[in-house]
Formats: structure tokens, sequence, C-alpha cells
């Protein structure tokens, strides 16, 4: 029984992993110590690693609850936010030189939580594909941006692909009729709203 319980909680501790690894990256930017690039890139493959696995993981044991999507969600923009924070913080140059494309994309993140809070009162958990593959591309820009000290085919497909999967989480907390966890996409909202079943993924969606 006590392994069964600590299974099930195994979810929960991969989300809680992410805060600390977040503060360790933001600690290695900090004393940059020898070779602290690499493990910065090594923590930040980590942390992506537990944001897949969790939700994996959670559904297999049948415990994908909306309380635990909605802490997900939370850490993971903790988790970003602390990462994209400290690789910015090591490389201002390149920020400084794109700033615009930057504000634009966190800004975009920004209206999508203060509509979901204004509308439901609850943040963002739409988990949609588009953001993961988004997630997957930001990824490829930090990786790049840490070891480089600069980026480019990265940053802008990581910057368009961030403008898009933004917008369309706008426009999902828009048209949903009531606030809705794992909605793989745009598509898919009419359904949800009507009640229907939709088919979701089972890598990507709970």
């Amino acid at each position: 029984m006590r392994i069964f319980i600590g299974m099930t909680q195994l979810p929960f501790a991969l989300i809680i992993s992410r805060v600390f690894i977040g503060l360790g990256i933001i600690a290695l930017s900090i004393l940059q110590t020898e070779n602290y690039a690499l493990w910065i890139v090594t923590l930040m493959i980590i942390g992506l690693l537990t944001d897949v696995f969790d939700g994996i993981i959670a559904r297999k044991l049948n415990v994908s609850t909306e309380k635990l999507r909605v802490w997900d969600s939370n850490v993971d923009l903790f988790f970003w936010l602390t990462v994209i924070g400290a690789i910015f913080y090591l490389n201002w140059p390149f920020v400084k030189g794109h700033f615009g494309w930057i504000v634009a994309v966190l800004l975009m993140e920004s209206i999508g939580y203060l509509i979901s809070y204004i509308k439901f009162k609850k943040p963002v958990a739409t988990h949609s594909i588009l953001a993961k593959f988004w997630t997957i591309t930001l990824l490829g820009f930090l990786i790049d941006l840490t070891l480089n000290t600069t980026s480019s085919a990265f940053f802008f497909i990581c910057i368009g692909l961030g403008l898009i999967s933004r917008l369309e989480i706008i426009l999902i907390i828009i048209k949903l009729s009531n606030w809705a966890t794992d909605v793989p996409s745009i598509f898919s909202v009419a359904k949800i709203n009507r009640g229907f079943p939709i088919k979701r993924n089972r890598w990507f969606n709970g």
C-alpha cells in the first residue's frame, strides 16, 4: 500500500521538482561556476523531461486531476520564467537587440492569463498541442543562446510559434463557455462547449 501511495504522488513530485530545477538554474547564472553553461543546459533538458513524464505517469495512474493540471501549468510558468530570466541575464546584449520580439511573446502570454482570470477566475491550463511544440522550440532557442551567446534560426522559429500558440490559447479561452483543462486546439472548443467527447493525444493531453 505504501508503494502504491508513493507512486500516485510521483507526478506531483515531478511537477514540484521543476521549481527546484529553476532555482538551481538561477543560482548557476549568478555564481557562474565552472562549466555552468553545460549544467544549465542539462537542467533545462531534465526540467522538460519532468514536464513530459508527469502527465504521462499521471494518466497511467489515473491521477490526472484538475488540481494537478493547474499545479502543472503554474509551475511550468514559474520554471520557464526563471529559466528565461537566468539565460537572458547571462546574454543581455542579445536580449537588448531583440527586445521587441521578446516582449511581444511575453505580452501575449500575459494577455492569455489576464483573460482567463477575468473570465473564469482561474489560470490558463489548456495544454494545447501547439503550445507543447512551442515549448520544444523554446528549449532549442535557449540551449542555442546559452552555448553560443547568440541565436538566429532557433530564435525566430521560437518567436513565430510562440506568437501563434499564444494567440490560439487566447482564442480558446475567449470561446470556451466554461473553464477547461487539456484543450488540444481551437478546433476542439465547439465540441467541449456542447459537452461532446473530444479526441485526445495520450502523449500530450489527459
